[in-house]
């Protein structure tokens, strides 16, 4: 599906968001495949491999309505208590306007001028800088950001993070990231489970599989040979039926990949779009990077963030874009402003103590010589007074 503009860009991403969550539906059934093979082994270690296949393809038939209700049932499950489930983990608590007067207006105020329903707002103790968006209809849609945000953030970059968050809702992209998320924990759940069981699994000295606790014994000789020769399809089987579930956790993790990156490309435009300020969401951006790992947060809670901080061998399994990489798209495409990684005040008490310290380090910064709008970018990484002096001045 070709796409030439955003809303194509947004139509084409749908698409083939669908497809994908099709295909996570698929390794559902890969996983009760490769049980069934693992299954098919423990009762009948003498077989051929062409045997544990066919055997392993009609035990899949036999349980295919049980495994489509099971993954249908933690579908409903999490469609109405996600958000529980969420809060729990994040210590989320809902707002009122007369509780936070400042945030409540700037997501009403972005509501009214698209004509969105008004989601819920939710605040949580964090001094990370994160936000983030869930529901699966009208009634539960809700957008949650940290306290350390809103200390941290100015109006119109709060406004620019508000119309990120909206712009997933509006594009439909939480539905689906929930629901890709409840289906590829099933497939980790089972997985893991299929693991655990065969790892309570011996091979016995007489060719067969049994327990940790119990072992067979071969009758006699003769058998005890037939076994020997017909062992080698059952390792055959059970590296196979390994291979399927490691493919199936991986591809989970691969879908879940790219149903995000693409998708918060596209909610950062969709932020402009409503704000028409580039250059805010581009400076939240700056101010929210490397500061937005939520302590305690699972990895499912962190791939709905707006930004979702991954380091060495685990960037290789990250859910978003470096924030380099969509800052550049936003100069390139929205005539944005880049002022590059932005120091904030909090950096500098994280300093070691050892560090000689600055002039006019007690009480208040020296003055800054004057600037332009988005500020010296010149200045040392957890200098005093680093950071963009700009038209919104500098927010502690």
């Amino acid at each position: 599906m070709a796409a030439y503009g955003l809303y194509t860009h947004i139509a084409s991403n749908k698409f083939r968001s669908m497809v994908l969550l099709a295909g996570l539906f698929v390794l559902i059934y890969v996983l009760v495949y490769a049980g069934a093979l693992i299954a098919e082994v423990v009762i009948n270690s003498d077989a051929s491999v062409d045997y544990y296949l066919m055997a392993a393809l009609r035990d899949l038939l036999t349980a295919f309505p049980y495994a489509t209700g099971a993954a249908a049932l933690w579908i409903v499950i999490a469609y109405f208590f996600h958000q529980n489930m969420i809060d729990a983990v994040t210590g989320g608590e809902d707002v009122t306007r007369q509780q936070q007067p400042r945030l409540y207006n700037l997501l009403e105020n972005l509501c009214i001028s698209r004509g969105i329903p008004m989601p819920k707002l939710k605040v949580m103790e964090s001094p990370a800088l994160n936000a983030f968006a869930t529901g699966l209809n009208r009634r539960q849609y809700a957008v949650t950001v940290t306290t350390g945000l809103l200390k941290t953030l100015n109006d119109q970059e709060i406004e620019a993070v508000l119309g990120h968050e909206l712009t997933h809702i509006r594009n439909g992209d939480v539905q689906l990231m929930v629901v890709a998320v409840i289906i590829a924990g099933v497939v980790g759940f089972f997985g893991e489970l299929f693991f655990r069981t065969f790892t309570n699994l011996s091979w016995s000295s007489g060719g067969g599989w049994s327990s940790s606790s119990s072992s067979r014994s071969s009758s006699s000789s003769s058998s005890d040979s037939d076994s020997k020769g017909s062992g080698g399809g059952a390792i055959i089987v059970v590296i196979v039926a390994i291979a399927l579930i490691m493919l199936a956790w991986l591809l989970s993790q691969v879908v879940k990949l790219a149903l995000s990156r693409s998708r918060e490309l596209l909610a950062d435009a969709g932020s402009v779009e409503l704000t028409k300020n580039p250059d805010a969401m581009i400076s939240a951006l700056r101010k929210i990077e490397n500061r937005g790992e939520l302590p305690g947060a699972t990895s499912a809670v962190m791939e709905l963030c707006v930004d979702n901080p991954r380091e060495g061998f685990a960037d290789l399994f990250a859910t978003h874009p470096s924030v380099q990489s969509r800052v550049d798209a936003l100069v390139k495409f929205a005539g944005g402003h880049d002022p590059g990684p932005l120091a904030l005040p909090s950096d500098a008490t994280d300093a070691p103590d050892d560090q000689p310290e600055q002039p006019g380090s007690e009480g208040q910064s020296p003055p800054s010589p004057p600037q332009g709008p988005w500020g010296s970018t010149t200045e040392p990484a957890g200098a005093p007074g680093a950071g963009p002096e700009g038209p919104w001045g500098r927010h502690r």
